[in-house]
């Protein structure tokens, strides 16, 4: 325990290095990465871990890539876009959906916009929203640490999400079945993941500034870290060509039907909306993974505050907490989430740089799924030999290879068969 707090107590002394040199004026993070592949070995357990996390999850294909400065790097695309007879390869270049990342984006736009002066972390949603009551007590800061209290939207309608993938679902529409779904606890008491509280956030954000969600996000994100692939599409497109499908299985009793997997290649980004909705690559995932990990996109006081944390709660192990907008697993902070027909993932440690982003177009095995699959491939990672003059640096992650292996294998429900040697 003594060793892990240490290392966490070094990964703080570097965010506050380096976004005191950096800031938000330059908000890009600069880890030195080596210009060159992992060695061989570290390949083929990346490949084999990549080829497992995609039978387990009933995917098609999946993107994934990973960092380590001192080392090298891995990125690659894997299997088709689809199922489909005929259907595209993937590549490393391939779009996916950022799922749970694009709420970390709008809390991002709402930390850029604390560091302009136009709003403040303490801030009561109730006052900077019109026409929705039951909001008394909740912050802007509550909304992004999940602890607003506020139920979240998604769970309960994913099995008609699945069914009607094409339909535009008003945000309003959303963000009051959330609130019907009753509370979670009062403001500040409870950890509960709420894609409600990011959409109401969105509204907030909304009318103070009277900008829309992609204009802010452009102002504030995309341009300066220069993201040229990430966007939130429009509600009523559906067609993705040359990006990674989707599926999901339907839902019985509130339990996945194995045998009716639906292909929901063709949906609409309302479905998740500033909370789960955007496009990306993987290029531009890592940046806002790398930016947001460090605090070099914020202010040296916001990024304290962001990477200030508070627990989960309940009997979740220490090693695991809630920062503003992203969570922190040992050295790695991040998300990782689930929207329909799309899992990702993205993490990396401030500290020495490793990085991991992941991307698989079935939903059906969930945020756990893939968040242990990212924590199996920084696993690998973490132990790959330095470039040459170069030195490995202590990366203590509190899981092994084999206990996240695991825990991915216990959390899919509908795996493809193994494939069998002749």
């Amino acid at each position: 325990m003594r060793r892990l707090i240490a290392a966490t107590l070094a990964s703080a002394f570097a965010l506050a290095s380096l976004a005191a040199c950096t800031g938000a004026d330059d908000p890009a993070a600069d880890f030195a990465q080596v210009d060159a592949p992992f060695d061989a070995e570290t390949v083929e357990q990346l490949e084999g871990t990549l080829a497992e996390a995609v039978r387990l999850s009933g995917s098609s294909g999946a993107v994934a890539g990973v960092w380590a400065p001192w080392a090298g790097s891995w990125t690659v695309g894997t299997g088709t876009v689809d199922f489909t007879d005929g259907a595209a390869e993937v590549s490393a270049q391939t779009a996916f959906q950022l799922a749970d990342g694009t709420g970390q984006l709008t809390c991002a736009v709402m930390l850029r916009l604390v560091d302009a002066g136009v709003v403040e972390l303490d801030e009561h949603v109730a006052d900077m929203v019109r026409g929705i009551p039951g909001l008394d007590g909740i912050t802007l800061e509550q909304l992004c640490r999940n602890r607003s209290g506020l139920a979240d939207y998604y769970a309960p309608l994913r099995a008609h999400f699945v069914k009607n993938p094409a339909r535009i679902w008003p945000a309003n529409e959303l963000i009051a079945s959330g609130l019907a779904s009753g509370r979670k606890g009062a403001p500040g008491e409870v950890w509960a993941e709420s894609a409600t509280g990011i959409l109401l956030l969105t509204a907030a954000l909304e009318e103070r500034t009277g900008r829309s969600w992609s204009d802010l996000a452009e102002e504030y994100v995309l341009d300066p870290l220069e993201l040229e692939t990430t966007t939130l599409p429009s509600a009523s497109r559906t067609s993705y060509g040359g990006a990674l499908g989707g599926y999901a299985a339907a839902y019985s009793g509130g339990k996945p039907a194995c045998d009716a997997i639906v292909d929901v290649s063709e949906r609409s980004s309302s479905i998740g909306g500033t909370a789960s909705g955007a496009r990306t690559t993987l290029g531009d995932a890592k940046a806002i993974s790398e930016s947001y990990a460090t605090g070099a996109m914020f202010d040296e006081a916001t990024a304290r505050d962001v990477w200030t944390l508070t627990p989960f709660g309940g009997d979740t192990p220490g090693w695991q907490a809630q920062g503003i907008g992203a969570q922190q697993y040992g050295p790695l902070r991040g998300v990782a989430g689930e929207s329909t027909g799309a899992l990702s993932a993205m993490f990396t440690d401030p500290g020495t740089g490793l990085t991991v982003v992941l991307a698989l177009n079935n939903s059906t095995g969930g945020e756990k799924l893939v968040r242990e699959a990212a924590f199996a491939l920084a696993s690998i990672a973490s132990k790959a030999a330095p470039a040459e003059g170069g030195e490995r640096p202590l990366v203590e992650l509190p899981w092994s290879l084999e206990q996240a292996t695991q825990r991915m294998t216990d959390a899919a429900p509908c795996p493809l068969p193994a494939e069998t040697g002749e």
